[in-house]
């Protein structure tokens, strides 16, 4: 499953460096994450880097994106031609 910034982001951007797939990008007003290049980090930690950084817990799953682990593996894969 993909994961989503909620409206409580404080635009801080430590999360921006974190993300192995380029997923997350500044938005208006808060940064987004693009779904379709979120892998929570499988492949490359054992759990995703931004959620650890992210100084108000304001990076949940979302819902409207959910996938098993093994299709986190894929699009890895996909993304970084592995």
């Amino acid at each position: 499953m993909a994961l989503m910034i909620t409206d409580e982001c404080i635009s801080c951007g430590l999360c921006v460096e974190e993300c192995p797939n380029k997923a997350i990008s500044e938005g208006d007003p808060i940064y987004v994450i693009d779904s379709a290049l979120c892998t929570e980090c499988v492949g490359f930690f054992d759990e995703p880097q931004c959620v650890n950084v992210c100084p108000v817990d304001v990076i949940i799953a979302d819902p409207e994106h959910r996938e098993s682990h093994e299709e986190l593996l894929e699009k890895k894969k996909r993304i970084h031609g592995e």
